[in-house]
């Protein structure tokens, strides 16, 4: 018992020693070194989280506005083999009176065909000007409450409650904004707000004047044209009052999830209605494939960053160890143990990982994370944020921090082993 004791109180002091040493360490070294050496780790922390957190984010932001523009917490989708969702009505009636349920959007679709240059085209020799598309019959009340669909117009202005004869047009379906793909989607030239398109769907045909263009980047938003609920019953020929998708937000903050949400629409019998997923579930499963990988990408360049930065470490703690060899030496033939010098270069690596870790932390959270938010990267597909979830981050930290007092470490205890006699003359 008493040797337990006194073996404790040997490593305690010991501790206080290496404490010691290296606070005279730090204090006397080069200040503008040891900025240095805490900037490197800083810049090795963020490049752990920054780039894994984009390559992420790329696949995140597309995932969020999925369920922001188009999915809501819950969507139900007409089942494979079926024209639409069964007991719309009835479904509809239990997400009013379900705790938990901020807002839901019946969608109304049918295949159609919009045609621009119908009034301009006097011969057969002239190509139509067509492009098929999923004409789709919203009310506008709920699909705003939903969706802002309206913040996402950029010509003209977005559909009024009321009207009649007008029609949204999705950006990809014409051809000025989706050329950067090619010819991957057939797309109407020059078409423009206050013109007026055909639009057929089976064997009725309508003119509608286009109020405005929706630019998306969800595809099942930015592929489609919203005409009201009411216009679509007159263009339709279909016989029921039945929809094809009900997107369904929970109010934030609620207790309900959509996992229970999805449990609760199942436990009311509408599972053999409709296809019932959370928006995680309606996510393809090559989308969550690719941030897997970006995920992995991203760790493999970040750890590539760790290693330099560990051999930083280990230069500037060799070095530093080799210029005082004389002065180990001394100490230890005064009586200061191996351990305790090795331990001062120990506490040495960890003020550096440390303080580089900490501000790293800072700057993404305080800084990087608002700013990806307020400001996405731009790209084709999704608007890129900064995905940078609190344990992974941590865990990168102590990672940083592991492999940092390794490297320190490592040239203390080489230097620190030879001997005594040796180091203080200097062989």
């Amino acid at each position: 018992m008493e040797k337990g004791i006194d073996r404790s109180n040997k490593f305690g002091n010991t501790l206080k020693v290496g404490w010691f040493l290296a606070k005279r360490q730090i204090k006397g070294s080069n200040k503008a070194t040891t900025l240095l050496i805490i900037f490197i780790m800083m810049l090795t922390f963020l490049n752990l989280v920054v780039v894994s957190g984009i390559l992420v984010g790329l696949i995140e932001g597309g995932n969020i506005a999925n369920r922001e523009q188009y999915t809501g917490d819950v969507i139900i989708k007409t089942l494979p083999g079926e024209k639409d969702i069964g007991k719309t009505y009835e479904i509809t009636n239990t997400l009013e009176k379900m705790s938990g349920v901020e807002y839901f959007s019946v969608r109304y679709f049918e295949g159609g065909q919009i045609e621009a240059n119908y009034k301009t085209r006097r011969d057969f020799d002239t190509l139509q000007d067509l492009v098929s598309t999923q004409i789709t019959g919203i009310n506008i009340k709920n699909e705003e409450e939903l969706s802002n669909i309206s913040d996402y117009i950029v010509e003209g202005e977005f559909l009024k409650e009321g009207e009649s004869g007008y029609i949204i047009m999705g950006s990809s379906l014409l051809r000025r904004y989706s050329a950067d793909f090619g010819d991957y989607f057939a797309s109407l030239e020059g078409v423009y707000p206050g013109e007026e398109v055909k639009v057929t769907v089976g064997d009725n045909t309508r003119t509608f004047i286009v109020k405005g263009i929706l630019d998306s980047k969800v595809g099942e938003v930015s592929l489609r044209a919203f005409i009201t609920e009411e216009d679509f019953w007159r263009l339709s020929d279909r016989p029921g009052l039945n929809g094809n998708e009900i997107s369904i937000s929970i109010i934030p903050g609620a207790t309900l999830t959509s996992t229970e949400l999805k449990s609760n629409l199942i436990k009311a019998g509408f599972e053999n209605q409709g296809k019932i997923q959370t928006a995680l579930e309606a996510i393809p499963d090559f989308l969550n494939q690719i941030k897997i990988a970006f995920s992995l990408l991203g760790n493999v360049i970040g750890l590539i960053g760790i290693a330099v930065a560990s051999i930083t470490i280990f230069i500037v703690i060799f070095i530093n160890a080799v210029t005082r060899r004389k002065y180990i030496g001394i100490m230890k033939g005064i009586g200061i143990s191996e351990r305790a010098i090795e331990i001062s270069y120990i506490f040495q690596s960890i003020f550096y990982a440390t303080l580089g870790g900490l501000l790293g932390l800072l700057l993404v959270y305080g800084g990087l994370v608002p700013l990806f938010l307020a400001h996405p990267l731009d790209f084709p597909f999704s608007d890129g944020i900064l995905v940078a979830p609190v344990p992974d981050t941590t865990f990168k930290f102590f990672l940083l921090l592991l492999v940092t007092l390794i490297a320190g470490y490592i040239p203390a205890r080489r230097i620190v082993k030879k001997n005594t006699l040796d180091s203080i003359l200097g062989r």
